[in-house]
């Protein structure tokens, strides 16, 4: 056999690096379109997340996954902190989330101003001394981060916080096409989430008091008996009503009986634990959940109610005192038996705490009666 010459084997070599290259190309394009697919799965997750929590932690435990990140955090403009506080009260377990970061100020993220263009990602080398706003927690050895401006209506609402232990995976020079898209799938999930979120609060929340209303405390009364069942602790509820408050409306006026309302509801809420609940549930009428706590609690918690209500009288916008009472009526859940229906024990558990509001009224008013 001849040896081929020079030509040949210079085309041979040619050959072999373009197959060499052609299967790299092959391999990157498999690679992307594995990337895309989870991504795309990705996008079709957050977009059907019911609810903020369940948002969050989708991001938080998918996104490095799919992406092959060290960390991701959040961080939302909340200039007067109403997303934390009905997200509270919705039930969000904020230690279940340690890298969600709420700022009072857009400017607080870092994003540079420019006037009439809305902010870019910034990649780079990661900077404690600049970023540990953004990672309260960073993981050891993290090298290079990107910081992706979350937009509505050119308006930044948050950032989302990517990092890396690989100090080349973000840099100047990367391009910021497919995160910026991500972003903005993101920010268009957060908003509609949190306006959802906003209006399903409202909804379940009593717009002079700030306390929850009927409808939240029949559906949070029958899911607690629910619960109580399975784990067979006792619940007790408290009917509560403002002595005479008619006549407070009749001589000082409704401004004054809104004063009332607002008062009494917040030194009441003072005496409850993170897990009760409180409602209004009628003009001067509230109705207490107590998790967790037999009658001798419950009656307990009531006094304390009725005494911190009897203390110091209401200061009315007008500028004058007024001296308020009011009567308690306290019922615990004694029936654990699975063939009563829960909605029907629930309504009994209520008329049996209306029944002791109604028999402290009519035994002279500001007292506590207690129902076994």
């Amino acid at each position: 056999m001849h040896e081929p010459d020079a030509l040949t084997r210079e085309l041979m070599l040619e050959n072999e690096t373009l197959r060499s290259r052609m299967a790299y190309l092959l391999e990157q394009a498999e690679r992307n379109h594995s990337i895309m697919t989870r991504h795309q799965a990705f996008d079709l997750k957050i977009v059907g997340s019911g609810s903020f929590q369940e948002l969050v932690t989708t991001i938080y435990t998918t996104l490095p996954v799919i992406s092959e990140l060290d960390i991701v955090t959040l961080s939302l403009v909340d200039p007067d902190a109403d997303i934390y506080t009905v997200m509270d009260k919705l039930g969000v377990d904020y230690e279940l989330l340690p890298n969600l970061m709420f700022c009072e100020h857009a400017s607080e993220l870092g994003f540079p101003h420019v006037e009439g263009h809305p902010p870019r990602p910034i990649l780079g080398p990661y900077a404690p001394s600049r970023h540990q706003g953004m990672f309260p927690h960073p993981p050891a050895g993290l090298q290079s981060v990107a910081l992706v401006p979350l937009l509505r209506n050119n308006r930044l609402i948050g950032s989302l916080n990517l990092g890396s232990t690989d100090p080349s995976r973000f840099t100047p020079a990367l391009g910021t096409d497919f995160i910026e898209h991500m972003g903005s799938i993101i920010a268009i999930c957060l908003e509609n989430v949190i306006s959802n979120e906003m209006l399903k609060y409202i909804g379940l929340t009593d717009s002079l008091t700030g306390v929850y209303n009927r409808r939240y405390i029949d559906r949070r009364l029958v899911e607690e008996i629910a619960r109580a069942r399975r784990q067979e602790y006792r619940i007790s509820v408290m009917y509560i009503d403002i002595d005479h408050f008619k006549q407070v409306n009749d001589t000082a006026g409704h401004q004054a009986g809104d004063d009332v309302l607002r008062e009494v509801a917040q030194r009441i809420k003072a005496e409850l634990r993170i897990s009760d609940a409180l409602a209004r549930v009628g003009g001067e009428e509230f109705v207490v959940l107590l998790i967790d706590a037999d009658l001798d609690s419950a009656s307990m918690v009531a006094q304390r109610i009725r005494a911190s209500v009897e203390a110091q009288p209401v200061d009315l916008s007008s500028g004058e005192p007024v001296s308020v009472t009011v009567s308690i009526g306290v019922a615990t859940l004694d029936d654990f038996e699975r063939d009563h229906a829960i909605e029907g024990v629930a309504q009994e558990l209520v008329a049996q705490a209306d029944t002791a509001l109604y028999r402290a009224k009519a035994t002279g008013r500001n007292r506590v009666v207690s129902v076994s």
